[in-house]
């Protein structure tokens, strides 16, 4: 059963006691690329290869993951082509108490540079797993960008 995490504001993206970013470029403009992150989420299976399924909801989203992790989200910023952010409301990940993510784009030259953030807080345990699957996320955040950019391409 899905546990209700603490709702948190877009400052936690800074705030936040276990926080992941990752970088990388894309020929896409920005525009394009917001419009993929914001307006085509059941899209969102066919570049991103953790998301099995993504659907739009009443003021965000339900996202759920290979492997079984869930997610209900509420979007806190969609400032087009700029911000995207959203805030983890429900899941059933274990230990977890509030995340955030938020993509972040800014032209690079003709493309878009993109930076995403995981914003975490959870217990313990949670924080230390956080810190032992750091670098498969940003494997799969690396790899998905890159096939976003194929897709868009």
């Amino acid at each position: 059963m899905p546990q209700r995490l603490r709702p948190v504001g877009p400052d936690f993206v800074d705030s936040a006691p276990v926080r992941f970013v990752f970088t990388r470029d894309m020929a896409a403009a920005p525009e394009t690329v917001f419009r993929a992150l914001a307006e085509d989420v059941p899209g969102w299976p066919q570049w991103f290869s953790s998301v099995a399924a993504a659907r739009p909801t009443e003021g965000g989203r339900e996202v759920r993951l290979r492997g079984g992790i869930h997610f209900q989200e509420t979007v806190l910023v969609a400032k087009a082509p700029e911000v995207y952010a959203y805030r983890v409301d429900a899941t059933n990940a274990p230990g977890a108490r509030a995340w955030i993510e938020e993509w972040r784009l800014t032209p690079a030259g003709a493309g878009t540079r993109v930076r995403m953030t995981f914003a975490l807080d959870g217990t313990a345990p949670f924080r230390l797993v956080c810190g032992l699957i750091r670098p498969g996320v940003g494997q799969a955040v690396r790899k998905a960008v890159a096939a976003l950019d194929r897709h868009l391409g």
